[in-house]
């Protein structure tokens, strides 16, 4: 069995933001030379998600609307989090929209149902946060 493993960094121009990170998946995918096995793809960093989903602005939007009602950023006072740092609610974001996905690899491409991408949710961002991407397989 092989194994590959690779970090892939982002630095997010705003505080929260959604990346399509699917074709830098693929590109390791192809570094791996795996063609069957699973892919795993996981964000390193407690207030960042990864996630699969539909590629869609609207969708995208909804997203942020129904994760603020959930969880929103101010007034930062009403986290018990928040005496030392102001990002209690990209905690809870990331926990709603998950750490993690797994994707099964068949024939040398991600095996994903229709309209499925892979994507980095950045809840607190503005610095460097790594996502890890582990392949193993035939």
């Amino acid at each position: 069995m092989k194994s590959f493993r690779k970090e892939l960094w982002f630095k997010t121009q705003s505080r929260r933001q959604l990346i399509n990170i699917t074709p830098e998946i693929n590109k390791c995918l192809s570094e791996s030379v795996i063609t069957e096995g699973i892919c795993l793809i996981n964000a390193m960093h407690i207030t960042a998600s990864v996630f699969i989903n539909d590629d869609e602005s609207g969708l995208h939007n909804d997203f942020e609307k129904w994760l603020e009602k959930l969880a929103p950023e101010k007034p930062y006072s009403q986290y018990q989090h928040n005496r030392f740092e102001d990002n209690a609610d990209a905690h809870l974001k990331r926990t709603v929209m998950g750490r993690e996905v797994v994707v099964a690899v068949t024939e040398g491409k991600l095996d994903f149902g229709p309209w499925e991408q892979i994507f980095y949710g950045e809840f607190d961002g503005m610095r460097r946060k790594r996502v890890l991407v582990k392949i193993i397989g035939e």
